[in-house]
């Protein structure tokens, strides 16, 4: 039996030495102290052996066992240090490969950046589906019956639901300002929140105009609110997503949500406010609508229009990232062509 363990160790041995990868190694490994390896083998055999014998070539098995798991260790370290060695004929002149890497698209740094300036502010942050139903879309937002936001030249309404009324007309949500009314239902007041994400609207593509575009919306809503309270807002969330101040200034609008009503404007940074295509040549470009939600969206939600008020935006964020980044063509942040995209990273 002793014969037999010297001839497994010398057999062992030659192996280990002869393993040139960490893979033969392995091999080496499960064909020496694996479960059908050879010491293995020769251990199943002590009890066959005389008993004088036994514990004498047990501590060799063992002694053996341990031998080779030191051999095959030292051989590992040996193929991992060959392994990292620079071959001779490298070149350390040449230029290495930068490494891959990805980044946040424009638009969602925006939304991100947005988040982290209104949750300073005391905000909260929700979201909700993208398909929304004619109740929440424009019953609830005072939109008149014959309002043509209603009919399929603007609105994408889902197959099988255009027929219906109210909540059984389910559609892409056209804006987010649904979702004011919605949450509003479902929480109690005073409200502090923002809700951003995709709106869908059949109109034709240009530079300013998608029809899958991202709107960022905020409301508050309180029993004292000032209206130059929400102009202060505007300019401080400007000031802090450009880094500079941004020249604001609002026009009487209409929409049937908020009573007043305004457009809201930034001065043009992609011109500087001389003109261009992006602002129309005129140094100014719509951002947003905003006002104080109308008494029939307040009383949708459950509330006193008498004891409530607030203020109401919605940003078009696709607008905001052009100006950001100074583009003049939002169909290029869609367009997925890399070279464009990799300027941002």
């Amino acid at each position: 039996m002793k014969e037999k363990l010297e001839q497994i160790f010398a057999d062992g041995q030659a192996r280990i030495e002869n393993a040139l990868s960490a893979s033969a190694l392995a091999d080496v490994k499960a064909y020496l102290l694996g479960k059908q390896g050879a010491i293995t083998e020769a251990l199943k055999e002590i009890p066959k052996l005389d008993a004088s014998l036994r514990a004498e070539i047990g501590r060799a098995a063992n002694d053996l066992k341990n031998k080779f798991t030191e051999l095959i260790d030292a051989k590992r370290e040996e193929i991992s240090l060959k392994a990292a060695e620079i071959p001779s004929d490298f070149d350390l002149t040449i230029p290495g490969a930068p490494p891959v890497s990805g980044a946040l698209h424009p638009i969602t740094q925006m939304c991100y950046d947005l988040n982290d300036t209104f949750r300073s502010m005391g905000f909260e942050i929700f979201e909700e589906s993208d398909i929304t139903s004619e109740l929440y879309a424009f019953d609830n937002l005072n939109f008149p019956p014959d309002h043509p936001a209603r009919e399929s030249m603007d609105t994408y309404w889902i197959a099988g639901h255009e027929h219906g009324r109210g909540g059984e007309r389910l559609c892409l949500r056209p804006h987010l300002t649904g979702a004011s009314v919605r949450y509003m239902q479902t929480r109690k007041p005073p409200y502090r929140f923002v809700y951003p994400g995709r709106a869908y609207r059949n109109e034709a593509t240009d530079a300013r105009h998608e029809r899958a575009f991202f709107q960022y919306e905020a409301l508050i809503v309180d029993r004292d609110f000032t209206f130059s309270s929400g102009k202060v807002m505007i300019k401080s969330i400007l000031s802090k997503i450009f880094g500079r101040d941004v020249p604001v200034r609002m026009r009487i609008g209409f929409f049937p949500f908020v009573e007043p009503g305004f457009e809201i404007d930034m001065g043009c940074l992609v011109c500087g406010g001389a003109g261009c295509s992006v602002c129309k040549h005129v140094g100014w470009i719509e951002i947003m609508p905003g006002g104080t939600p109308h008494p029939n969206v307040l009383r949708a939600a459950g509330l006193d229009p008498d004891e409530y008020t607030g203020f109401y935006v919605n940003i078009g964020l696709d607008r905001l990232t052009m100006m950001r980044c100074e583009i003049d063509d939002v169909r290029l942040f869609r367009g997925g062509d890399l070279r464009f995209l990799r300027q941002f990273c």
